[in-house]
């Protein structure tokens, strides 16, 4: 199977043989046609100049050259001669259009390239350089040269009136631009675009785009972009379009606050209204005719310099723009007396804070005496002397002496002292009668007496020594020492 397709496959010898006399013709028309060596296409801008460059190859040195043309197609059909050259009769340039624009770059047949300068749109077209030649005739190559404009770019938002229909808010303009711009819409509105072309008499584009929608109060000041892109423009053009919708003005009263009492000064109320354009006259009336002597009106401010009955009434404002008016009213009610403004949370909650400082500062206050009463009336830290008779041997024994007398005066010869070295129980030494709490001796009030008159005498403890009491240690009353 596989030698029956090689075999449909084969090529014949005389197939092959036409495909080699193609192959040949078609590498001697190449190599005739790289004779003349040229661009195949250029890119210029209006105002710039450009070089057209040109070349003769021969690779034999067999052919004569013997002059050489350039020749402009603007059009297909078109040929105009804009530049000659001749080795014996020099250079011309019959065409008038380019008269001064154009220069050969070099004074001779082999490199005969021109120099374009000051172009405009209009010179774009096929340019042919074209040899005279011998014996071959003639040879040429042509470069295709295109003209780029930047367009001329601008967007602009269309004043228009709030209504129901679809109409065009805002237009967007490249002008003149080649190739042809591309124009697209931003929105943050919504709506639909249409675009239009115009071709121009030299080749350029016209590009126009509207942004079309149907306007509300509410899209006034709403922004839409042009962004536009063109092959000529390093980047895309953008540029945003604030919408203008006009519409009539809304209206609305502010600043009563239900609290317009007899005798309150200054009660304001304030016209506020909204509308394209801002609304040129604002007027103030009242329901019941004229407005009250008390009432002062100073563009949308009404102020009531002093409220009273006349004011028990309905005001009404009333602006008006182009398009329209519009009014609000407000009725007012004027009560009695000014009611008791409720606390506030915060001074409600301040009031609290300061009850409880207070109160803590009584409580503490109140402890604070409490406790030093309580360290007054507080028992005795050491046990008190057991009560004493008046007269009796205890108090006598007790009572105090003159301190200086007390301490300077030394013990006389013969007189003991005893130091009590335990406790004994607190008895009543009171009772005369009883001996035993004497040690069975008679009570001894002469020596209380002798310290008495002592004392009376104010006797010098460095001159006088009490005299000595004969007191038995068997015989002692004075009761052991207690410790605090």
């Amino acid at each position: 199977m596989a030698r029956d397709h090689a075999a449909r496959c084969a090529v014949s010898p005389v197939r092959t043989a036409w495909l080699a006399a193609a192959a040949i013709l078609l590498t001697a028309q190449g190599i005739g046609a790289q004779k003349v060596r040229v661009e195949d296409e250029l890119e210029a801008y209006p105002t710039e100049s450009v070089d057209l460059r040109c070349e003769f190859i021969d690779g034999g040195g067999r052919t004569k050259l013997t002059q050489v043309s350039w020749i402009w197609e603007p059009i297909d059909g078109q040929r105009d001669n804009i530049a000659v050259y001749h080795p014996i009769y020099g250079q011309s340039f019959p065409n008038p259009s380019f008269k001064n624009r154009v220069i050969f770059l070099h004074n001779n047949l082999e490199n005969p390239s021109i120099r374009i300068s000051n172009l405009k749109m209009s010179d774009a077209g096929r340019y042919t350089c074209e040899y005279a030649t011998y014996p071959t005739g003639n040879e040429q190559g042509t470069t295709s040269l295109v003209m780029l404009a930047k367009p001329k770019n601008s967007a602009k938002v269309v004043t228009v009136q709030a209504g129901s229909k679809s109409v065009v808010v805002a237009q967007c303009e490249a002008a003149d631009g080649k190739p042809a711009a591309t124009i697209k819409w931003l929105a943050s509105v919504g709506g639909n675009h249409s675009t239009s072309t115009t071709n121009g008499p030299d080749g350029t584009v016209t590009v126009r785009s509207e942004y079309q929608l149907v306007p509300t109060p509410a899209d006034n000041g709403g922004e839409v972009t042009c962004m536009v892109d063109q092959k000529a423009q390093g980047r895309p053009w953008v540029h945003p379009v604030k919408l203008s919708v006009e519409y009539p003005p809304s209206v609305s009263i502010e600043g009563y606050d239900n609290n317009w009492y007899v005798g309150r000064s200054d009660a304001v109320l304030l016209c506020m209204a909204s509308g394209n354009p801002e609304p040129t006259t604002v007027t103030w009336t009242a329901a019941s005719g004229a407005l009250p002597d008390t009432v002062v009106v100073s563009g949308n401010k009404l102020t009531v310099r002093k409220v009273d009955d006349a004011v028990n009434t309905t005001f009404i404002c009333e602006v008006k723009n182009k398009h329209g008016a519009s009014r609000h009213q407000i009725t007012t009610i004027v009560i009695e007396r000014q009611p008791t403004p409720g606390p506030s949370s915060g001074a409600v909650i301040g009031g609290i804070l300061g009850a409880l400082a207070f109160i803590g500062i009584i409580v503490s206050t109140v402890f604070y005496v409490r406790k030093r009463r309580e360290d007054g009336e507080a028992p005795p830290k050491h046990k008190p002397p057991p009560p004493v008779k008046a007269g009796s041997s205890t108090e006598m024994l007790n009572k105090s002496s003159p301190p200086t007398a007390t301490e300077t005066i030394p013990l006389s010869p013969g007189e003991v002292y005893y130091e009590p070295t335990g406790r004994e129980p607190v008895t009543n030494l009171d009772d005369e009668t009883s001996g035993a709490l004497n040690g069975g001796a008679a009570p001894i009030l002469d020596r209380s007496a002798k310290y008495d008159e002592l004392a009376g005498n104010d006797l010098d403890s460095s001159n006088h020594e009490p005299p000595a009491a004969n007191i038995a240690r068997g015989e002692s009353f004075v009761s052991p020492a207690m410790y605090v």
